[in-house]
């Protein structure tokens, strides 16, 4: 089962004059690949697609392109986007395809929930985010949207290694170092004192006592 539909046709000519003809008419090219099948070369309507990717979960879900005048299902997920460097819009996407049951691996973003309930930012600390996207390896139809980190308990200094983080059923994060997701920080420019917000002592003070 998908959660997307785009409606596509196949796009003849390739090659960057041919391209920016087609945003000009108002769509987008794009690419289906993988599969053991050839490459499709395609065109999107521009706004729809732009739309979409608006969607957090259109980055991570299975996706079928109709491809007019081309045979079979093009079930995919879309696997990179190119982006114009000056006007930040997107210009080119890439999808591969997958059977619900193909084990993939997708970079995931990483969410940090609770952070109101956090002890350590009531006490003025903040959220820091280190690794912003997880690569997880998971089954084509279980690719979470995001990873959440719950916050609710952490403290001043707490740190979140990737074996802290509680991932979906069926996902693994193939890691080698046990390294840091997450860590609620002191706020910016602040200095001496501790997460109790005590001054420490100076050497010459504790020289005297």
């Amino acid at each position: 089962m998908t959660d997307f539909v785009i409606q596509a046709e196949l796009r003849e000519e390739t090659g960057r004059s041919a391209t920016r003809r087609l945003r000009r008419a108002g769509n987008m090219p794009g690419i289906i690949y993988g599969g053991g099948k050839p490459d499709i070369a395609i065109t999107m309507d521009y706004n729809t697609v732009s739309k979409l990717l608006n969607e957090e979960a259109f980055h991570t879900s299975m996706i079928e392109v109709k491809v007019k005048g081309s045979r079979g299902k093009n079930t995919v997920m879309l696997k990179d986007s190119q982006y114009d460097p000056i006007m930040d819009h997107a210009t080119h996407l890439d999808f591969f395809r997958v059977s619900a049951a193909d084990s993939i691996t997708m970079d995931v973003p990483v969410s940090a929930i609770n952070a109101e309930k956090c002890p350590g930012v009531a006490k003025g600390g903040m959220v820091d985010i280190i690794r912003h996207s997880l690569e997880i390896t998971c089954r084509a139809d279980s690719v979470p949207e995001h990873i959440e980190i719950d916050c609710a308990e952490l403290d001043m200094g707490d740190t979140i290694h990737i074996e802290d983080v509680v991932l979906p059923e069926g996902a693994e994060v193939h890691h080698d170092v046990n390294f840091t997701v997450l860590n609620i920080s002191a706020p910016k420019g602040a200095s001496g004192g501790d997460a109790t917000g005590e001054e420490p002592i100076g050497e010459e003070e504790a020289a005297s006592e």
